[in-house]
């Protein structure tokens, strides 16, 4: 896969917050901030990886998320984007019912989110979105798409270059915008926990 500037520097600034995660965890495993933050910069950069380490970040994000939901059950961050890597996890399994499942448990997640924080548009989206992922999984699965671009069976095509291409392109869309929502709801998040206080009147 070719990567752009843009694709690069995200690349650096996932793989730089999950080394500050990693590093903080060992200080503080009961900062639930800094295992969501873990969770999303996983997250990010499992979408720059071949299928088996995609399959790790993604299994490895999502235990993180759990441990941060663990601690803090209505941390509605944790909960969606948790949501996110079960959605992530599902598109890239062939099997569907295994895909079912974590759709399934992606839209509990979506839904706790929408139930802590039923003002956040971004969570209204992500639940009704999860609601049409199966059929598109379906639909995605039966053009044989993401084998070949997760490295299982072969198109009979004359130019195996483009058929690989627009597999690996189609794979990026799909868990692209994933993350992208991930790092919105990350950064409003951040963003309204260092709202400083008004001042007394």
């Amino acid at each position: 896969m070719d990567f752009s500037q843009e694709d690069f520097e995200r690349l650096m600034l996932s793989e730089h917050a999950r080394k500050t995660a990693e590093a903080n965890y060992a200080k503080n495993p009961l900062d639930t901030d800094n295992l969501t933050k873990w969770g999303g910069a996983l997250l990010e950069l499992s979408q720059f990886q071949n299928l088996g380490d995609s399959k790790n970040m993604l299994e490895e994000a999502t235990s993180k998320l759990e441990e941060a939901l663990l601690l803090d059950p209505s941390k509605h961050v944790a909960s969606w984007s948790l949501g996110n890597a079960l959605t992530a996890r599902a598109f890239i399994s062939p099997d569907p019912d295994e895909a079912k499942d974590y759709f399934d448990k992606a839209h509990e997640c979506f839904q706790k989110a929408v139930d802590e924080d039923p003002e956040n548009e971004i969570y209204h989206k992500s639940l009704e979105v999860t609601a049409k992922a199966p059929e598109l999984h379906m639909e995605i699965h039966r053009n044989g798409l993401p084998q070949q671009a997760m490295g299982g069976g072969s198109f009979a095509s004359s130019n195996g270059k483009i058929t690989k291409k627009v597999s690996s392109d189609l794979k990026y869309d799909i868990l692209g915008w994933v993350i992208l929502a991930v790092g919105i709801v990350a950064w409003v998040g951040m963003a309204k926990s260092n709202i400083p206080p008004p001042p007394p009147r």
